[in-house]
């Protein structure tokens, strides 16, 4: 038998929220297999199983928060004897003492239904009320036990309607609530005690007042009034997707993105001949050396932290009518996971780094992003961001900005194109080069586009210019 707990997420992290379980109670599992989704305020993490087995008890539904270390499920090596799965909102009664007799389970006069092996499932609030005891039954008969006429009568019954949940909320709910303007107070939890849970809220806000009382909403300044969607008309034979997690908050960052930023972009042409002699002729020494292919992003990596020293109003973020310039560059390397979304995981400190080192650390972090091992520290920080959609032979990328920072860079495809050359007579030639566009996509508020098209030449310079041999020595 093994726990399952909750894993360390970060060195700043100390809860985390259940969203999703890959596995039922009954479910058969293997050692490694993906079995729950843990997400903070931070990232989302696929934590796989520590044992083989079956999983025997869900102690913490989706939805429900706990510290570190907490115990989530349990792990056997044989079935349970009954597999019902629990609810998604429903969470697991507390532990009681094994010796104490258990009352009989009445059955669900509200509807609900019986078991897969004909037992009618109590409600979690039912299995977390003690067993009465012969004096509380006695007493509520009016009689002491035993007879005994000078015993105290029996404290009054406590009123056990669920309780409001208004002081631990998740990260998830605690997100919900405060964009959707809801006051938790006026919400009554449909959890194990009265607890709100996440689809409380989202039935609130998705089909009315879902059964629940919707809070006055809190004062806000005028807005411009949100545009109704547009009606979809689904076909015969049409798939309909729903938004994954990390679908939802990408397109709510981008869309706040656009929403804040005045975005602006400009674009230089890159000749990587001098970057490509050196690559080809170091890449295979280079696999062997760091088990990782050179590509063209640390080069490009590297010149762009050279040139932020020269124009440092690019590794900032925008506040409140002020620009925060940041000392340290923290570079942002957007990774696809499996076309399924996108992560930014940071490397912290890129201006002390070379290109070796910089080549390491971006093929570390996304192997790590794509097998989904990232922690929240691992993307905390960043101050400037690459995205580099140039092996799928892109010719110019409009990136959004990732908020709060300034600008982003996009590194398109590397293709052979014929250029103009100068020859050491001082006459030109036609010659046929590796060719690729860098756009950078900044936010106008923060900077100008003379400023942005200088920090660009730079860049185009240090790349085109550059003795790689030596930084790879």
């Amino acid at each position: 038998m093994a726990n399952v707990t909750m894993p360390q997420l970060g060195e700043t992290v100390t809860q985390g929220t259940i969203t999703r379980w890959f596995k039922h109670v009954g479910d058969q599992v293997a050692a490694d297999e993906v079995l729950f989704e843990v997400s903070t305020d931070k990232v989302d993490s696929e934590v796989p199983s520590p044992a083989a087995g079956y999983l025997t008890e869900i102690l913490v539904p989706e939805g429900g928060t706990v510290d570190v270390g907490a115990t989530l499920a349990v792990i056997a090596d044989a079935p349970p004897r009954t597999t019902e799965a629990a609810s998604d909102d429903e969470e697991a009664p507390p532990a009681s003492d094994a010796s104490a007799p258990q009352p009989p389970v009445a059955p669900d006069r509200s509807g609900g239904g019986e078991g897969r092996h004909g037992t009618i499932q109590a409600t979690a609030a039912e299995r977390a009320q003690p067993s009465p005891s012969p004096t509380a039954r006695n007493a509520a008969d009016g009689a002491s036990p035993r007879g005994d006429p000078g015993a105290s009568p029996a404290p009054a019954p406590v009123d056990e309607a669920p309780a409001r949940a208004t002081r631990l909320l998740s990260p998830v709910v605690r997100r919900l609530v405060a964009e959707h303007q809801i006051d938790p107070d006026s919400i009554i939890g449909t959890g194990a005690g009265g607890r709100i849970t996440r689809n409380d809220v989202l039935a609130l806000v998705e089909s009315g007042d879902g059964g629940l009382k919707r809070a006055a909403p809190l004062p806000t300044p005028p807005t411009t009034p949100k545009a109704s969607p547009v009606p979809l008309h689904v076909d015969r034979g049409d798939e309909v997707v729903p938004f994954s997690n990390i679908r939802r908050r990408t397109a709510e960052h981008m869309s706040r993105s656009k929403a804040t930023a005045a975005h602006a972009m400009i674009v230089v042409e890159v000749d990587y001949e001098g970057v490509d002699r050196v690559r080809l002729a170091e890449k295979d020494r280079f696999k062997i050396e760091e088990g990782a292919n050179l590509t063209y992003l640390p080069f490009v990596s590297r010149a762009v932290v050279d040139a932020i020293r020269e124009f440092p109003l690019l590794n900032a973020s925008v506040g409140d009518e002020e620009l925060v310039v940041h000392r340290a560059v923290h570079l942002g390397v957007a990774v696809d996971l499996h076309f399924e979304g996108l992560m930014v995981p940071v490397i912290h400190d890129a201006d002390g780094k070379r290109l070796r080192v910089l080549a390491r650390e971006v093929a570390e972090l996304a192997a790590r992003a794509r097998s989904r091992k990232l922690g929240p520290d691992d993307i905390a920080g960043g101050t400037f961001t690459i995205t580099n959609p140039g092996p799928f032979g892109t010719l110019v990328t409009g990136a959004i900005i990732n908020q709060p920072q300034v600008a982003i860079l996009a590194t398109d495809g590397v293709a052979k194109r014929p250029v103009v050359v100068a020859l050491p007579d001082g006459s030109d030639a036609i010659a046929v080069h590796p060719v690729g566009n860098l756009a950078l996509t900044f936010d106008h508020r923060a900077v100008d586009g003379a400023y942005v098209a200088a920090f660009l030449a730079k860049v185009k310079q240090i790349l085109e210019t550059r003795d790689w041999a030596a930084e790879l020595a």
